[in-house]
């Protein structure tokens, strides 16, 4: 299994991504007049993100590693810490708050957003070198609160109102779920990231199939959601 993982991780990560963005191109159509093409075009772009963020990877293939062996580009923290820690939260947090009919939940989220990001921007500012050698665990946490509480605000809303009855064939129920179970799982695993280093291979492997188990969970859900569900007006 080890082996397998170090051998394969990659390679199934992108598959399950790449799943879930060919079946949302298939079913654009069918999105085209809701907030979910919003979504569709989010999971069309993260295996291109993925593909760059594993460039330590394509350099050592190419034999180019000595390129960034040595500089903060060395590893590939900051790249997943903006594009996917703050990235993804970010999107997350706006395409909930455009779901939300209710004014004060979108009026919160929309702050809520706002002080994430400049937090963010400041934790990287003051923590320079740390930002290029692991996952900073302030934006981690800050990130994960805020995915939940927009999924909760969405849930919330759901439940006091006639959504409730066909909650079941809305796609923005299935991200909302799946989200808030992805990062409650994930973000636990990397806060504790900055205590280990890639010499404990016990801890990278733990994380690689956490990861992988949670990626595979989370796309076959989103592909699912966008063959079942129908479309909602915005």
């Amino acid at each position: 299994m080890d082996e397998f993982l170090k051998n394969n991780y990659s390679l199934l990560t992108y598959g399950v991504e790449l799943m879930a963005a060919i079946i949302g191109l298939i079913v654009y159509k069918k999105f085209k007049n809701s907030h979910a093409k919003y979504f569709i075009w989010f999971i069309c772009a993260i295996p291109l993100i993925e593909f760059i963020g594993g460039y330590p990877w394509h350099f050592e293939d190419l034999g180019l590693f000595h390129l960034i062996e040595g500089t903060v580009f060395e590893r590939n923290y900051w790249w997943f810490t903006i594009f996917w820690t703050m990235g993804s939260a970010l999107f997350y947090s706006w395409y909930l708050e455009k779901v939300i009919t209710n004014k004060m939940y979108s009026i919160l989220l929309r702050v809520s957003r706002y002080v994430f990001f400049v937090i963010s921007i400041l934790v990287i500012v003051t923590n320079i070198d740390e930002f290029f050698i692991y996952s900073s665990s302030p934006i981690v946490l800050g990130g994960t609160v805020l995915i939940i509480l927009s999924c909760f605000l969405y849930f919330f809303e759901i439940l006091t109102s006639d959504k409730i009855l066909d909650f079941y064939r809305s796609i923005n129920f299935y991200i909302s779920a799946t989200l808030f179970i992805w990062f409650l799982i994930t973000s636990t695993i990397l806060f504790f990231d900055k205590y280990f280093n890639d010499m404990d291979w016990n801890f990278v492997l733990l994380q690689w199939q956490v990861f992988l188990i949670s990626n595979i969970f989370m796309y076959s859900i989103f592909t699912f959601a966008l063959l079942w569900s129908k479309p909602e007006k915005n």
